[in-house]
């Protein structure tokens, strides 16, 4: 067996060959988003496919792994779990500071609005399907309560990745997309946080309720506003480094700051890392960044999709497909109509409205991280991770595939 650091950088080596190659197939030959190709081949070289195979004096050149706990910890030691963590942070930071500042609080409020109406929706839709296939007694039982929760939240990275790629960051709907993604990410731990009270206790003591949502989304504000407020002190502390590249290290080490806090205090780390961008996203900084996060982004962030895709364990899956295809379906139902519908009351149109609603259809690292909450603590059965990670790869192909088509149409998304 070679040791722990070679085996490291030949399973790093063979995730970015991966990705790219992934990445250019779907590009080159089929004209899909690469992420499509990325969530592929991390399915094809993970653990429970081709890189479970054992090679000659090496054995499997990947373990299972998987995220547990409130916070995001890789089993097994596995690095690539951690390399992938800030890969996300990476992106949702560069999301961040490619967003039109004035346009994102012009759009905020409506976006909260569209947040609301597709946790609502996907979480009744999928505690219902729970009840349906007899995995759950009743609506408020621990099962459909995790699973709702599973299904209620957005992928902030893999909708911010899409609409990167097409160059639709400062449009209305992607603009829109972003912010309900993130308000989102926020109601959904808010809902984790008030379903563990539920289901260790047996009963909603809702003054607990109040102070976790208080101390969630007064964190969330404050960072907000205090990155507002500090920009300007923020930006002149970095550019007065003259050391070659300081910029894109302080300002990264800035956005992994940010994430840290924000995951202490209850919150998923994107939220800290798109918080802070967001902030510096109407300075001088955000253009110096620019090419530099372009390159980095182009590395590290691959990394995150194809470890997303090795996540796939095919045979638990394959015992509960048929709960999982339901899960997917209404995931995306619920999402399309409990995001979709509120968007046309908010001047969007049906092409507009249409966007909106595929755009907050995938998910991805809150949902499982839920997942894996449920699971080490008994509240749901080994193959429900596995619909989990199914759930995260349909709902991700569909954005990737639909979302691309609905803006290729053209038009404005916007009543005139």
């Amino acid at each position: 067996m070679i040791t722990s650091v070679p085996l490291f950088l030949f399973q790093l080596a063979v995730v970015l060959f991966a990705a790219k190659l992934g990445g250019e197939i779907c590009h080159r030959y089929l004209k899909q988003p690469t992420v499509l190709g990325e969530l592929v081949m991390g399915m094809i070289i993970g653990p429970y496919a081709l890189g479970g195979i054992p090679l000659p004096g090496i054995g499997p050149l990947f373990t299972p792994f998987m995220s547990t706990g409130a916070h995001s910890t890789p089993s097994n030691g596995n690095e690539l779990y951690l390399i992938a963590q800030v890969a996300i942070i990476l992106l949702l930071f560069s999301a961040g500071l490619g967003t039109d500042f004035r346009q994102f609080f012009r759009f905020a409020g409506p976006a909260s609005i569209v947040a609301l109406g597709g946790e609502v929706f996907s979480f009744a839709f999928a505690a219902l399907v729970a009840v349906a296939f007899g995995l759950a007694d009743h609506f408020l039982s621990p099962g459909a309560l995790f699973i709702g929760a599973i299904v209620g939240s957005t992928s902030v990275s893999i909708a911010a990745r899409v609409i990167r790629d097409m160059g639709k960051l400062g449009t209305p709907e992607g603009i829109t997309i972003l912010a309900a993604d993130v308000i989102d990410d926020v109601m959904g731990i808010l809902i984790l946080t008030v379903v563990i009270g539920i289901t260790t206790i047996g009963e909603f003591h809702a003054v607990d309720a109040l102070l976790s949502l208080g101390k969630a989304v007064g964190f969330w504000l404050a960072l907000t506003a205090a990155g507002i407020l500090l920009a300007k002190y923020i930006v002149h502390f970095i550019i007065s480094f003259r050391v070659a590249g300081s910029a894109m290290a302080l300002a990264l080490a800035l956005a992994l700051f940010s994430s840290g806090l924000a995951e202490e205090f209850g919150l998923a780390t994107i939220v800290g890392a798109y918080a802070i961008g967001l902030a510096l996203s109407n300075t001088e900084l955000a253009n110096i960044l620019a090419r530099p996060m372009d390159t980095l982004h182009h590395i590290f962030v691959p990394i995150f999709f194809v470890v997303m895709g090795m996540l796939v364990d095919f045979q638990a899956v394959w015992g509960v497909f048929l709960f999982g295809l339901a899960i997917v379906v209404v995931a995306i139902v619920g999402k399309i109509i409990g995001c979709g519908l509120p968007s046309l009351g908010i001047g969007f149109n049906w092409i507009g409205a249409a966007r909106i609603g595929f755009g907050m259809v995938p998910r991805g690292e809150v949902s499982l991280i839920i997942a894996g909450i449920a699971l080490t603590r008994g509240l749901i059965p080994s193959n429900m991770f596995g619909v989990a990670v199914m759930l995260v790869i349909f709902t991700a192909v569909i954005t990737t595939v639909v979302l691309p088509w609905l803006f290729k149409k053209g038009g404005a998304g916007r009543r005139t």
